[in-house]
């Protein structure tokens, strides 16, 4: 009979600060012992495994310990730079969609059929994957409109598909840590392994306790922390796992069968400092919301000091709206007419669950000087939309050469989006993607 799986956290110590405290060589006895346990002591308590280790633990401890299950992610990353080839998304538009937004009903609303031409278009276009956001409330046109719940929803596009991958956004807590493993685990078995999952776990003003949850900002990290930890140990091996954090509690779960291959990458954002801390602890990939040049440096610059005092480094991804047309007039004309029919309600909705909130991200969506700053910048989205409102504007070239500028401070990877999403997913397919390909290639062998 299968041991059960154990991971003994101390209540008042996040799993982040277990892992790097997690440093001491392994005592005789233990080395002796290694086939059957691995005992990683530190300064506040003991962090057991009996069979397995954590994926996200494995680049701490000694490689001939046999408890690992494959090496992780993080210990893929080479030593020596080289950058990979660069990744480009599209969105899935579970609000609502149309070619003006901010009303106070979406012109074209958020059914299946029309998601599901969305996916089939991106497929088509040759997209990498798609992100299907999570919102308990409609957060692009009035609060009640139409919503697409967002797991029921990707499972049944993801039927639908054969080779295009799926990015979920998942809040923590809403669902029990053990459920979802193996909710995850039947998706990304039913798209053949299609499946990687965003972390989020912040959000706007009353957005958490619309559904009755009240946490403050650190123990959502905290939170999230576990839950990824959780999950990559239920997907490790199928045998029962006892994992005792101080938010996530599992007696015995086990998810037969897991995920395929090594399963979904982790994806994570936030600016704050614990939001970074977080991502460094669990997170493959951090994934930034667009700012100008100098302030994304900067950020990816504290994200790399994160992920190197935990050995390894993240890869690197870019969300943003584009606004593209063949001149730069036209292109600032759609911009004004995407947003020509706001409906002031929808406004006084935005605003007041903007107001004092703790996202830094999403403050820096709102600064008024934009435009100052970065002349092919427009804000004007984060009027009436929750979380990402900044878009590039331009012709084919002009977006072209800011993506381009982007990507060479290490972005490697661009989720993308535009109103219709239809229409402009074919336009963004044909008239940016080849000419920035060709422009990165050219760099990478100059």
């Amino acid at each position: 009979m299968s041991q059960p799986v154990s991971r003994r956290v101390p209540n008042r110590q996040s799993v982040a600060s277990t892992v790097a405290a997690a440093t001491t060589k392994p005592t005789a006895a233990e080395e002796n012992s290694r086939g059957r346990a691995l005992t990683i002591r530190n300064r506040s308590g003991r962090l057991r495994c009996r069979g397995l280790t954590p994926r996200t633990y494995h680049h701490r401890l000694r490689p001939h310990a046999r408890c690992w299950p494959s090496p992780s992610r993080f210990d893929r990353v080479p030593i020596v730079e080289r950058r990979p080839e660069p990744r480009f998304d599209w969105f899935i538009p579970i609000d609502g969609d149309g070619e003006h937004i901010g009303t106070w009903r979406a012109e074209r609303p958020p059914t299946f059929d029309y998601l599901r031409r969305v996916v089939e278009t991106a497929e088509a276009e040759g997209y990498y994957s798609l992100l299907i956001p999570t919102r308990f409330a409609n957060g692009l046109f009035g609060e009640t409109a139409p919503l697409a719940e967002t797991w029921t929803t990707v499972t049944a596009l993801a039927a639908v598909t054969r080779r295009i991958r799926f990015l979920v956004a998942i809040r923590p807590g809403f669902i029990s840590t053990g459920l979802f493993a193996q909710m995850a685990a039947a998706l990304d078995q039913i798209s053949g392994g299609r499946l990687d999952i965003n972390v989020v776990p912040g959000g706007i003003q009353g957005d958490f306790e619309r559904l009755g949850v009240t946490i403050d900002h650190d123990r959502r990290y905290e939170q999230g922390e576990e839950f990824i930890a959780a999950l990559r140990a239920l997907w490790a091996k199928p045998e029962p796992v006892v994992f005792e954090g101080s938010t996530v509690r599992l007696k015995g779960a086990v998810v037969s069968p897991g995920p395929v291959a090594g399963g979904p990458r982790f994806y994570v954002g936030g600016a704050s400092p614990r939001a970074l801390e977080f991502a460094a602890a669990g997170a493959e990939v951090y994934l930034a919301w667009i700012q100008p040049l100098d302030d994304i440096a900067k950020l990816l610059d504290r994200v790399r000091t994160a992920y190197r005092a935990r050995g390894h480094r993240p890869v690197f991804g870019l969300r943003t709206h584009l606004v593209v047309r063949a001149t730069e007039r036209d292109a600032w004309a759609a911009a004004e007419e995407l947003m020509s029919r706001v409906d002031e309600r929808v406004v006084a909705q935005r605003q007041s669950a903007f107001a004092g909130t703790p996202m830094v991200g999403q403050q820096a969506q709102l600064r008024a000087e934009l435009r100052e700053r970065a002349p092919r910048l427009w804000n004007g989205i984060s009027k009436v939309r929750v979380n990402l409102g900044t878009a590039i504007v331009g012709d084919p070239e002009q977006v072209t050469a800011e993506l381009a500028a982007y990507w060479r401070l290490g972005i490697d990877e661009f989720i993308l989006s535009g109103f219709p999403h239809v229409e402009e997913c074919r336009r963004v397919a044909s008239d940016v993607l080849p000419r920035l390909r060709a422009a990165i290639e050219r760099e990478r062998l100059a």
